[in-house]
């Protein structure tokens, strides 16, 4: 869910602008689950533009306390997640965890870095929802270490169906600073991509597993 409708704008035209998001209607770009797609999103290049990580960050850490209250741990989902989440629980002032995908084979084997207490309440920070596999799998971890996980925030999500299926099952509530209509929506408006690429764009979230195939 997006909470303002002015944000989503901004974050989806500062991505574009720093090419965390690349859009390219014509080619295609490989995800690692194998996927073709006319879109990529990294970020984690956020982080390399001071004034963009500052109004994210800002923006971001409003929202959490808006939506959420004042939490008592801000969790980010590795490793996409970690910096800009690092700099949300700063912003706030709280205590910061990050979440493996699964626990380490070695050392102390945490799957969780950090300390968190039982019963702490918990916002989960993450970078980037596609089916929200990976993020509601830290979600899972940080309750089965009795933590209260009140909700996420992330910085953009696909809008995939089975992602808004999965976060309903799991339970979870989320919300974005923005998504993939307010992307092309920016998009067009900014002629970065014209009406015939803006369909096209359209159709491959429709059924993003076989497109192109």
């Amino acid at each position: 869910m997006i909470l303002d409708k002015e944000t989503a704008r901004k974050t989806a035209e500062l991505l574009l602008q720093i090419k965390a998001i690349k859009l390219d209607a014509q080619e295609s770009f490989t995800w690692a689950s194998g996927w073709k797609s006319p879109i990529y999103c990294d970020n984690r290049i956020i982080l390399s533009y001071p004034p963009i990580r500052n109004f994210v960050r800002e923006n971001m850490a409003k929202q959490v306390e808006e939506l959420y209250g004042r939490a008592d741990v801000i969790a980010a989902v590795a490793t996409g997640a970690i910096g800009i989440g690092m700099l949300v629980a700063e912003y706030l002032g709280r205590p910061f965890i990050y979440v493996r995908p699964e626990a380490k084979s070695h050392g102390r084997q945490n799957q969780i870095e950090g300390n968190l207490e039982e019963g702490q309440t918990v916002v989960v920070i993450e970078d980037l929802i596609s089916t929200g596999k990976s993020s509601l799998n830290a979600v899972k971890a940080i309750k089965e270490a009795k933590g209260n996980v009140k909700g996420m925030l992330a910085i953009f999500s696909y809008g995939f169906d089975t992602a808004e299926e999965n976060f309903k099952e799991a339970n979870v509530e989320l919300h974005t600073l923005s998504n993939y209509q307010y992307l092309l929506e920016v998009a067009q408006k900014t002629n970065y991509i014209n009406q015939s690429e803006a369909e096209t764009l359209q159709d491959w979230r429709k059924d993003p597993a076989n497109w192109k195939k």
